[in-house]
């Protein structure tokens, strides 16, 4: 692959730095303070498995259960062990769920650490679901340190650390994995690495339905990108444009050649699953029966947090962000809100869209520089508030993750 000898009409990088000074560039294989932010998060997600475990231990429930084999983790393990088309689920509705709705990466890379380790699915589970939180908040260090700098790097992964469901990031679920790939595509278009972004999008886009929104951040990215130097971009940008959608577009085509309806064949295995684009009604719906009947904690706080992930979107236009940033959480978050489902399970949904922590993080670094006590006292609050809610949605609450 060779770029054009002609001379570019502008400038051949369409997202420079935002607010990073010439000096902060380095040739140092990891951006400078990513352990500390790395050792910080890993601190805050040991305390939650330990407080997981201990709450699971004084209501008399099994541990591995409430880490490994909760919600769609058995879904996911059982495709693991079994392999596609042998498991259903008839709804009191008479709807049948299938295990094609469930996306495939995760399993085959359960199956394929239990082919080589001495573990149970459950852990291999497990193992792959925090190495992949590790790997996700080294990606968010170096998306926040190429943008920002160092303090606002390490308030992103705190941040992302403290959600109220980042409890998930050590269960056996797939936002970890998700969210890892995500965050090494959106960095490789900013460092225009289109090649490894589109195998990065397209690896995405088969570890969840949610994936396509790497895939439709790359493309963007991509077109902006040969809009501003008028098509004189290299192969490279061309191929990593194909490439990010077939990993999502390929799974979807193939669980409807497997239903005899090749083109709606997926949609409408999802559908008995409730998740249907219906562009708000059924989250209309849910507000209405939330205000006439109320719905304990979990419901009234999903609401807070998809509706905290319209406000930040809007900051993050505002903060100008980076194209692809923009992009992808902004799909994410439209997939969130124009489908319906499980309206529990939404914020989960949205735990991979982390650049709508980005103006809360810069948000909190100027207040560090400031009023230091004030700003540890939002972050000791908020992770508190996170391990204790965190905690009562793994061990306690009955509500699907």
């Amino acid at each position: 692959m060779s770029t054009p000898s002609a001379p570019l009409p502008e400038p051949a990088v369409p997202y420079p730095p935002v607010r990073r000074p010439a000096a902060r560039r380095t040739r140092h294989p990891a951006p400078a303070g990513l352990l500390p932010a790395l050792a910080l998060f890993v601190a805050v997600r040991a305390a939650g498995v330990v407080a997981v475990v201990v709450t699971s231990r004084l209501y008399g429930r099994p541990v591995t259960k409430n880490l490994a084999h909760s919600w769609d983790s058995n879904w996911y393990l059982h495709i693991a062990t079994h392999g596609y088309g042998h498991l259903i689920w008839i709804t009191p509705t008479g709807d049948v769920q299938t295990d094609w709705a469930f996306f495939p990466l995760y399993p085959t890379l359960v199956r394929a650490v239990t082919a080589v380790l001495p573990l149970s699915p459950g852990g291999a589970g497990l193992l792959i679901a925090w190495c992949a939180a590790v790997a996700a908040a080294c990606g968010l260090y170096a998306i926040g340190h190429r943008l920002y700098g160092r303090a606002v790097a390490t308030a992103l992964v705190a941040l992302w650390a403290s959600l109220p469901h980042s409890v998930v990031l050590t269960l056996a679920y797939t936002e970890p994995l998700f969210a890892a790939l995500a965050a090494w595509c959106l960095y490789a278009v900013l460092r225009e690495r289109w090649l490894t972004a589109g195998v990065l999008a397209a690896l995405a886009g088969l570890s969840r339905p949610h994936g396509i929104a790497a895939a439709v951040a790359v493309v963007a990215a991509a077109g902006y990108a040969a809009w501003r130097c008028r098509g004189r971009v290299p192969a490279g940008l061309w191929v990593g444009a194909v490439l990010a959608p077939l990993g999502w577009a390929g799974y979807v085509l193939w669980v409807g050649w497997r239903t005899g309806d090749l083109l709606h064949g997926y949609f409408r295995v999802q559908s008995a699953w409730s998740s249907r684009l219906d562009f708000g009604r059924g989250a209309l719906r849910f507000l209405k029966a939330l205000f006439l009947h109320g719905g304990g904690v979990v419901y009234p706080l999903a609401l807070v947090v998809v509706a905290a992930g319209i406000v930040l979107f809007g900051l993050l236009c505002l903060e100008r962000a980076p194209l692809p940033l923009v992009v992808f959480a902004g799909t994410l978050l439209l997939m969130v809100v124009a489908v319906s489902g499980p309206f529990a399970s939404k914020p989960r949904f949205l735990l991979p869209a982390f650049p709508l922590l980005l103006p809360v993080a810069l948000a909190l670094v100027r207040t560090w520089r400031t009023a230091r006590a004030r700003a540890l006292l939002l972050g000791g609050t908020l992770t508190a508030v996170s391990l204790a809610y965190g905690t009562f949605l793994a061990a306690v609450a009955r509500q699907p993750l």
